[in-house]
C-alpha cells in the first residue's frame, strides 16, 4: 500500500499536473511551499478519477496519516476539504526510505527543541511530559544525548531562514507519525495478534500444499515438504521471543562515542603528562636514558616529597594509596579522625588474597573477630545488607568473603575520608612545603 501511495505523492509534486504549491505571503511574515487541503481533494477527485468526495478525502487522510503529507499548524494529521494549509513530507522522512526511530532519536529531537525559538517551537503537553520520561531513562547518557542536540542545531543554523522553517516543520511531521499525540492512531505498529493470525494461515495454507500434490514425484513432494517445515521453524512463538530478547539486550548495550573515547583519552594523556619521564624531562635526569635511579628512589621517599607526586595524590584514592608517603600522610589523617580501621581492614582482605592456602581459615577467623564481629575492638561501619553477605559467605568461607564489605569500606573512603583529606590543612601545608622546596632550585 505504501509504495502506491508514494507514486500518488510523486504525482502530486509534479511540476506538470501536480497539486499547486506556492508560498504565502502575510503582513509580518512568509509561509514558504505550502497548498490547501481543498487543492488536494479537488485534485484527487480530477486526477485519480475518484467520484465520492468522502473517498478523496479518506485517501488524503490515510496519505497523511503515514506521513506523507501533513497540516503545519497541527500535531493531527488529518485533511480538510478547506484552506488549511498542508506540506509535503520530504522524501528522506517517507516510511520506506528509514527504519522505526528508537527513543534515543526522540530525546535529541525533543532537547533539541528546548533549545530552539520558543515560541515557534514550544513543546506540547505530551511533548514536555515524553522529555521528562526520557530524561529519567538515559539519565547516564543524557549529556551525549544533549550534545548531539547541540550538533545539529549548530548545522540548522547555517540553513536560510524559510528553509529552517521547512524542515522543522517536516521533522516534526515526521515524529507525529512515530510518536503521535495522545488519542492518535500510531500508524507504523504493527499488531502482533494480527501478525501471528496471518502467518499461521500461511504456514497452515503451506502445511496443505503436499496433501494436494500426493501424486507429483517424491523428490517435489522432499523439496516441499523441507520448505514447509523450515517456514513453520522460523515461525514458531519461540524464536519470535528469542529475537525479541535478542533485541532487548542490544537496545539496552552500553555504547560511547568514538569522539567522546577520544576525548576521554586527550583528558587523561593531558593529566599524566607531567608524570610520564619519556615526556616530560623529569628532575633528577631520565634513568631511562641517563642510566642514573636517583629518580626512582626519590620517587619511593616519605620525605622531601616532590610537589608533582603530592599533586597526583589528588588525582584518586588509587594514586594516593599507591604512594608510600601518600598512605603515610593518609593514614595519619584517617587516624586523627578516628577512622583508620577503615584502611586497616582494606588493607586486610587485601593481604588475604595472598595468604597461603593452610592459614587462610585461621586469618578469616581474625580478621572478622577485629573488623566486623560483635563488640569488636576495631568494628567497620558497614551496612545490614553487607553483613548478611559476609555471615552467609562464611558458612563456606574462601579468599573473597569480605569482598562486599571490602568494596563498602573502599566507596566510604573513597566518597568521605579522602574527600576531607584533600580539604584538609594537612594536605594543603604538604603541598605547599613541597612547592617551596622546589621553587629557589628552579631559580
Amino acid at each position: 500500500m505504501k509504495s502506491e501511495m508514494e507514486k500518488i505523492i510523486e504525482r502530486m509534486q509534479s511540476d506538470q499536473d501536480g497539486v499547486p504549491v506556492k508560498t504565502v505571503k502575510s503582513f509580518m511574515s512568509k509561509i514558504p511551499s505550502v497548498c490547501t487541503g481543498a487543492d488536494l481533494i479537488q485534485w484527487i477527485l480530477k486526477k485519480l478519477e475518484v467520484e465520492d468526495i468522502n473517498e478523496a478525502i479518506h485517501l488524503a487522510n490515510l496519505m497523511a496519516s503515514h506521513g506523507y503529507l501533513f497540516p503545519i499548524d497541527d500535531h493531527i494529521l488529518i485533511v480538510k476539504n478547506d484552506n488549511t494549509y498542508y506540506r509535503f513530507q520530504t522524501p528522506y522522512f517517507w516510511p520506506s526510505n528509514c527504519l522505526e526511530p528508537d527513543n534515543t532519536d526522540y530525546a535529541v529531537y525533543l532537547c533539541k527543541r528546548t533549545m530552539q525559538n520558543k515560541t515557534r517551537l514550544e513543546l506540547a503537553d505530551y511533548e514536555a511530559e515524553n522529555l521528562a520520561r526520557l530524561q529519567r531513562t538515559f539519565s547516564r547518557k543524557w549529556e551525549f544525548i544533549y550534545m548531539q542536540a547541540e550538533a545539529q542545531i549548530k548545522v540548522d543554523k547555517k540553513r536560510d531562514k524559510l528553509e529552517r522553517k521547512i524542515v522543522d516543520s517536516q521533522e516534526r511531521a515526521f515524529w507525529d507519525v512515530h510518536r503521535p499525540p495522545p488519542g492518535c492512531v500510531l500508524t507504523t505498529e504493527v499488531d502482533i495478534k494480527k501478525s501471528m493470525r496471518s502467518k499461521k494461515k500461511e504456514a497452515d495454507r503451506l502445511a496443505a500444499a503436499p496433501a494436494e500434490q500426493a501424486n507429483k514425484s517424491s523428490r517435489r513432494q522432499s523439496s516441499v515438504g523441507n520448505s514447509i517445515s523450515e517456514v513453520e521453524e522460523l515461525r514458531t512463538l519461540d524464536n519470535l521471543k528469542k529475537e525479541v530478547d535478542f533485541l532487548r539486550k542490544r537496545s539496552e548495550r552500553h555504547t560511547i562515542r568514538t569522539s567522546k573515547v577520544a576525548e576521554s583519552f586527550l583528558n587523561y594523556y593531558e593529566q599524566y603528562v607531567e608524570f610520564d619521564a619519556l615526556l616530560t624531562p623529569p628532575e633528577p635526569s631520565n634513568p631511562w636514558i641517563a642510566d642514573n635511579v636517583e629518580f626512582w628512589e626519590s620517587e619511593k621517599t616519605v620525605r622531601d616529597i616532590p610537589s608533582r607526586r603530592v599533586r597526583r595524590w589528588a588525582f584518586s584514592i588509587q594514586e594516593l594509596l599507591q604512594d608510600p608517603a601518600g598512605r603515610e600522610h593518609f593514614t595519619r589523617f584517617l587516624e586523627k579522625e578516628y577512622s583508620g580501621e577503615n584502611l586497616r581492614f582494606w588493607d586486610a582482605c587485601n593481604e588475604l588474597k595472598s595468604v597461603p592456602q593452610k592459614r587462610l581459615q585461621q586469618r578469616i577467623r581474625e580478621i572478622y573477630s577485629e573488623f566486623l564481629a560483635p563488640g569488636a575492638p576495631c568494628p567497620v561501619n558497614v551496612d545490614s545488607r553487607v553483613m548478611s553477605v559476609v555471615k552467609v559467605n562464611l558458612e563456606n568461607p574462601d579468599r573473597y568473603v569480605f569482598s562486599d564489605a571490602q568494596e563498602h569500606i573502599f566507596n566510604l573512603m573513597s566518597r568521605d575520608s579522602y574527600q576531607r583529606f584533600l580539604r584538609s590543612d594537612s594536605y594543603k601545608e604538604i603541598l605547599a612545603g613541597a612547592k617551596k622546596k622546589v621553587g629557589p632550585a628552579r631559580k
